[in-house]
Formats: structure tokens, sequence, C-alpha cells
């Protein structure tokens, strides 16, 4: 049997209020957990308009139609509306979410900075950022968090090395095949990065006949085989117009014998049948991916 993390990524306060509540409803129906990473800190998905000259970006925006997932409000943050603090308007959602049985753990603090500066940001600026989401995680649940999954998959050497400074044992940063250790500065670092195995829902849809109907058989077509996978959804997608679809991959994952889990119980599983002295270790590394726009950090091949 093969084992299938449940990995939510919480970008927005509209995410925070609306589809994680949803999601956990879903979740609850099934007797499922999952691992949920929460945006701690203000809201500037506004600031997001500043990507449109990116390569990708326009062709990502008309496949997936932004507008419908997030709402205009969303999308005026920071730029005609003033950008609300997530970890303040939004904690006792979080903290159901702790209530509910779920593993909780840092997403970022602010999504739309990290994600568009973390690649070229020095060690101080990174820990500075880093410092403010791990306190108000604290502040809201009251011990530090357990795992990391980078904002948009971007990271950089120094926020590699914060984390095993936090004494984390895994997280997933990054895009790639399989659970890994990280090479950065010419250290192997401590954590084990278990990294995003499968494409998104927003990647496939709109591309090669894949719509919003179809696109959990995209998905579970890629799941048939016998092998442990990451699978990272998103609270304003799988928790809103896309949760027919989850449910369907839900639905299908089980048929297909799958074990559903969080990172934390994937992790139990490598530790005890690799264990992480035995993982290889990679090279940071930047590539690109179909259906996403710009580069993010993905598995780098052979040995640092």
């Amino acid at each position: 049997m093969a084992r299938i993390a449940l990995k939510v990524d919480v970008d927005t306060l509209r995410g925070t209020r609306e589809g994680v509540p949803r999601l956990l409803q879903l979740l609850a129906r099934r007797g499922l957990h999952a691992t949920f990473l929460f945006s701690l800190g203000p809201d500037h998905t506004g600031w997001a308009l500043k990507r449109v000259f990116r390569p990708g970006f326009l062709s990502k925006v008309s496949r997936t139609s932004v507008t419908r997932h997030y709402g205009w409000r969303t999308l005026l943050y920071g730029v005609l509306l003033p950008a609300p603090d997530i970890g303040l308007v939004g904690a006792d959602a979080m903290r159901e979410t702790q209530r509910a049985g779920h593993e909780c753990g840092i997403h970022t603090w602010d999504h739309i900075v990290w994600q568009d500066q973390v690649r070229g940001r020095d060690a101080a600026w990174t820990r500075e950022q880093m410092a403010q989401s791990h306190a108000r995680f604290i502040d809201i649940f009251g011990a530090p968090p357990a795992t990391h999954g980078a904002a948009g998959w971007q990271m950089n050497a120094a926020a590699f090395e914060q984390l095993d400074a936090w004494g984390l044992a895994y997280a997933s940063d990054g895009r790639g095949s399989a659970p890994h250790r990280l090479s950065v500065n010419g250290r192997a670092l401590n954590h084990v990065q278990l990294p995003t195995t499968l494409p998104t829902l927003d990647e496939l849809i709109g591309q090669h006949g894949v719509d919003e109907d179809n696109v959990a058989r995209a998905v579970l077509a890629l799941t048939a085989q016998d092998r442990d996978q990451v699978y990272t959804l998103h609270a304003e997608l799988e928790g809103g117009l896309l949760a027919p679809a989850f449910e369907a991959l839900l639905d299908g994952w089980v048929a297909q014998g799958h074990e559903l889990v969080t990172m934390a119980g994937l992790y139990r599983h490598v530790s005890r049948h690799v264990g992480p002295g035995a993982l290889p270790v990679r090279p940071l590394r930047w590539g690109s991916l179909a259906g996403r726009s710009g580069e993010l950090i993905v598995e780098g091949a052979g040995a640092a």
C-alpha cells in the first residue's frame, strides 16, 4: 500500500476563513487528516498583479480563472484595500484545524513578498521573515511548528538552514520525486525534504484537454502505481470551486488502495523503513515545471 500525504497550502485570508472550514468538513466525512500550512502575516495578494510580465503568468491566469477562485476583494488586498493580517483575524480557523486533529505548520509570513523576493534576498532578511512567522505560529498554537512548506516552492540557502536551526525533522519546500536531504553551502542539512511529487490542479486545468470536470481523472492516472506521493492542494481552490474535484480525488485514491496521511505520517514511514541518514543528499536547484510560471525549487539530480 502506498501513502499519499495531503499538504494544504493556505495562501490568503479567504482561504483561511472559507476554504479551510470546507476542507475540514469534507475530510471529517471520510475520517481523514491532512497537513495545513498557514500564511501568518499580511495578505498582499493584490501585489501579485506585478507578475503580469513574468513568462507564463498571463496564460496561467487565463487557464485557471483567478478571479473566480480568489475573488475580487482578495485580489485588491494591498492595492485598493488594506492588507488584512491573516494571523490575527484568521486565528480561530487555524486553531479549529488543530482541534480537529490535523497537523499545522508554517507556510510563510507574507505570501506574495516571500514568493516574489526570497530567491534574491540575503540571510538577514530571510531570518527576519521566518522569525515573524515562527513567533506568530507560537502565539496562535502555543507551541513551535513541526513542519514548514514554502510559499510558491520558493526558498534560499539561508531559509533551508533556518529549518535546521528550528530543529525541524521534515519539511516540504520543493518539487521532486522522493524524500531526500539537501546540501547547502557545502553541508548536508539534517531535516528531510518531502517534496511535492504530483502536479497541482491549477497546473493541469486548461492543458491537454483537462478541465475542472476531468482533472481528478488526470491526477488519478498518475497515482495508479504503488509509490508514495505528496499532493499539494490549496485552500482557495480545493476548498472552493474545485472541492468536487478534490472529493473525487480522495475517493479515487481510497479505491486505488492508497493510505492518505499527513506529512508527519509520511515522515514516520520514511524514518522506519529508510532512515534519514540513508536518504540521498541533493543539491539546491531551481527549475521550471509545466503549467507553472517562473522557476521554483526542484529536486536536484545526483549527490551534491
